[in-house]
């Protein structure tokens, strides 16, 4: 089967077949845990044929969070359109000539799956570029990077050919750090610079410096515990040990990367308009360590906060793409 040929009949035929169901049972809106019954251990079964079936990595599928056929069926599409090259710069909505670029950089322990369905909310002539760090999704084979420096060095290689119109960088958590130090380094090369910057439930780097809570020398239980206080990590992925057991290493390295992250000393203001963002009730950020990013930028566009904790994100997509568009246009020249 090749990429291009997924519909929604294949897969309901594979989860009927898991279920040993009629495919006429597998209705395109029934809730896989409530009316389906399909448990965590199910749903790893299916997550595996899927794999087999579209090349879409298991893991993915499992922490995807899909309830229903039709979501699932979404999934599998966004995520097969979104990766043909299975390279770190992922477009879902790819444009020959698009009048500005956003790139989104992913928190720790994530994916580019934290911006499924953004596109859609921001301009048509905008071309929406997710960036993926190696070891998930379609980079799985590539190793893991626990190191900040060598990161930014990698999406640097990747984002370079697409800086030949007006961006901007947007990111959430360990993603605005990223974000940050790439939008450092293209200054100090006298690249082409965002437009704009956007960070996301993140101290400014100071900040990051202090010593707190260091989830990466946590036990496994107390880890799942603290990412289950924390929010953004579903069910699928804590409650089913052989998940889990996929994902612990990538948890531990992003948030050992986090860790021995060196904080610039003493860096100089980014001529660059930078808006920083974050919920109301996030327990690990507070305002005050948002509100420190106007320390380093001549240009500060202020503070946003919406409803929620560390990942407000996934409950206010319209409203975040209205105020991200709403900057990119008041930063262009």
């Amino acid at each position: 089967m090749t990429r291009t040929s997924v519909n929604i009949e294949d897969l309901r035929a594979l989860i009927a077949d898991a279920l040993e169901a009629e495919p006429g049972e597998v209705t395109d809106d029934a809730h896989f845990s409530d009316e389906l019954d399909i448990d965590s251990l199910l749903m790893l079964e299916i997550s595996t044929r899927v794999e087999t079936a579209f090349g879409v990595p298991a893991n993915t599928v499992a922490s995807s969070g899909a309830r229903t056929l039709t979501e699932l069926h979404a999934f599998v599409i966004s995520t097969l359109v979104g990766e043909p090259s299975a390279g770190p710069v992922i477009r879902p909505r790819p444009l020959n000539d698009p009048t500005a670029r956003l790139f989104l950089f992913h928190h720790a322990g994530g994916s580019h799956l934290l911006y499924r369905g953004w596109a859609e909310h921001f301009p048509h002539d905008w071309e929406l570029c997710l960036l993926e760090a190696p070891g998930r999704g379609q980079l799985q084979h590539v190793p893991l990077i626990d190191d900040g420096d060598r990161l930014v060095d990698y999406f640097h290689t990747a984002v370079t050919p697409l800086l030949d119109r007006p961006f901007g960088f947007f990111g959430h958590s360990m993603g605005s750090l990223i974000a940050y130090q790439l939008t450092r380094r293209l200054d100090r090369e006298r690249r082409p610079r965002p437009a704009w910057l956007g960070v996301s439930a993140s101290g400014a780097p100071h900040a990051e410096a202090c010593t707190g809570e260091r989830p990466h020398l946590m036990s496994d239980k107390e880890l799942r515990r603290w990412l289950r206080d924390v929010g953004g990590s579903t069910p699928q992925l804590l409650d089913n040990d052989d998940v889990w057991r996929e994902f612990t290493p990538l948890f531990r390295n992003d948030f050992t990367l986090l860790d021995a992250w060196a904080p610039p000393h003493d860096p100089e203001p980014l001529p660059v308009p930078l808006s920083a963002f974050g919920g109301r009730h996030d327990t690990l950020i507070s305002e005050d360590r948002l509100l420190a990013w106007q320390a380093f930028t001549t240009q500060f566009r202020g503070l946003e906060r919406y409803e929620g904790g560390h990942f407000y994100v996934t409950n206010h997509r319209q409203p975040l793409a209205a105020a991200i568009t709403a900057a990119m246009r008041a930063a262009a020249p």
